[in-house]
């Protein structure tokens, strides 16, 4: 049975199953100390050679194996890190292959999201830590499924969440952690980028992530909005997400633009889009915050992730960047380069020339490469763990339940078991 269930009844059963504890918990738990950290990467498509070249800058991280279904772009793969002054990798077209090989620490994976979990968990029970792309996984069976490989291996679970580490949500994760926002109350987050061209496009991910859209409805893709306010919230770490409800609108956009562009012989006409262009949904913590959380990908609309964090004192928000501190009027104030340079936050002060040359997203790719690195290579914990990894991606499933049974209240679970009461902060930069 799906976890949309043959009933509401069954469906929230399913939820608030919670599988029995294989392992101690994760939280807090470190790496194991190293000079040089080694990297085998499981996927290097156009995401996966994207954060090659990030990984390639970063000190004392050395590639050692590539993987690929296509062997045009391992031969990609291998010319850059040559051409980066390091020795030519293990190849291979198999992902088990690098899983198994003593040369790698951490198994890199930058795979279509449904191809997330299954190397994550053989890497796990290897002996390597995983690294995922976003979202972690698109069920809630794979988010308990990494969690208790993780438990069970002592093998971390790290979601590659490169929106955490923007220069604007690190600034906002510093105001909030100066305590400049008060006691924060509310945030709102987003993914709104129109994909409309890229879902139709016969290349790419127009190949795979499409099919989403003819089967799924809810929010499809969460942790580019939620990953930075769950930081700005201490989920996991002293709060947790409680409950979701979550409803979609009509689905017109998608079909529109693909009735205006695509060949009338092709058979993408004969496709059914289910997925609402707009989805929204509220999200509750047990400390009694509240986050709005939206998806849209298929209208024409300027990017947003919204970003919005509200205090007892002021609040903040991206697109564009502005602040408001409680007494300064009734008018956002811009983020003006003064206002940057006094609350920027520090790692972005030690690498943000670097990070912005590469240009990876702005720069926000390395500063999350950088940062992966040099915990493992301290022996530090992970700022990003596999219950973030299974919290931050647990609302897709779970918004598209409540969708489909009347817009009805979702329990979230609780993918900790209880150990997100006694966890410290986030370090993210500041140790």
């Amino acid at each position: 049975m799906s976890e949309i269930g043959a009933s509401a009844a069954e469906a929230l059963a399913m939820v608030q199953h919670e599988p029995p504890r294989q392992g101690a918990s994760m939280l807090g738990v470190a790496f194991e100390a190293r000079d040089v950290v080694r990297v085998g990467f499981v996927g290097v498509g156009g995401r996966g050679l994207s954060q090659l070249n990030e990984m390639l800058a970063v000190e004392g991280a050395r590639v050692t194996a590539v993987c690929d279904v296509v062997p045009g772009q391992i031969r990609k793969a291998v010319e850059r890190i040559e051409k980066a002054g390091q020795p030519r990798p293990f190849q291979s077209t198999d992902w088990h292959d690098i899983c198994r090989r003593d040369d790698v620490d951490i198994v890199y994976i930058c795979t279509p999201w449904d191809h997330h979990v299954d190397p994550a968990v053989y890497a796990m029970e290897c002996g390597k830590h995983a690294a995922i792309d976003v979202p972690a996984a698109t069920t809630l069976a794979d988010c308990w499924r990494l969690v208790d490989t993780s438990e069970r291996t002592r093998r971390h679970c790290i979601q590659l969440e490169n929106c955490c580490y923007d220069v604007d949500e690190m600034l906002v994760l510093n105001l909030v952690r100066t305590g400049q926002l008060g006691r924060i109350t509310h945030g709102e987050a987003a993914y709104i980028h129109d994909l409309r061209s890229t879902l139709l496009a016969d290349h790419a991910e127009g190949l795979w992530r499409r099919e989403p859209h003819t089967t799924r409805n809810g929010n499809l893709y969460p942790t580019h909005g939620l990953g930075p306010v769950a930081w700005y919230m201490d989920i996991h770490r002293g709060d947790r997400f409680t409950r979701l409800v979550s409803m979609s609108s009509l689905q017109a956009s998608l079909e529109a633009y693909r009735d205006a562009t695509v060949p009338a012989d092709s058979p993408k006409r004969a496709e059914t889009y289910v997925c609402g262009d707009m989805n929204s949904s509220l999200i509750q913590t047990a400390a009694g915050r509240t986050v709005l959380l939206q998806h849209d990908v298929v209208t024409p609309r300027p990017y947003s992730r919204i970003n919005l964090v509200q205090g007892t004192r002021g609040a903040f928000c991206s697109y564009p960047a502005r602040l408001f501190l409680d007494g300064q009027g009734h008018a956002w104030q811009a983020v003006t380069p003064e206002l940057r340079a006094a609350h920027e936050h520090p790692l972005w002060k030690q690498q943000g020339d670097l990070a912005r040359k590469l240009g990876g997203h702005g720069g926000m790719d390395f500063i999350m490469n950088y940062r992966l690195i040099q915990l493992y290579r301290r022996g530090l914990p992970p700022d990003i763990d596999v219950y973030d990894a299974a919290a931050w991606s647990a609302p897709g499933p779970l918004s598209e339940i409540s969708v489909a049974w009347g817009d009805i209240p979702v329990p979230f679970p609780d993918f900790t078991r209880g150990a997100w009461r006694a966890a410290g902060p986030v370090r993210a930069g500041v140790d």
